[in-house]
């Protein structure tokens, strides 16, 4: 990821569990081609990534920058 890539953190956390995936595709969607999503959760959103291969595929990439074991983040980049 480039020092001139603009990041949207969304920490999830807070969010109701049946909320948390419909903000975070409502806020993924609302990015533009390039810009990255910071994710940070309270445990590993390894299905959220199949979900989005599957929904969005080809639309993102995805990098873990912090594995728990209290906290999750992952940059979620747009990359169309």
């Amino acid at each position: 990821m480039t020092a001139t890539s603009t990041i949207t953190e969304l920490d999830i956390r807070t969010v109701e569990p049946r909320k948390k995936h419909p903000t975070i595709f409502r806020t993924f969607d609302g990015l533009e081609t390039g810009e990255t999503l910071l994710l940070i959760n309270d445990h590993d959103p390894r299905p959220l990534y199949y979900q989005l291969s599957a929904e969005r595929p080809g639309q993102f990439e995805w990098e873990y920058v912090q594995s728990g074991p209290l906290v999750w983040k992952v940059h979620i980049k747009k990359t169309v």
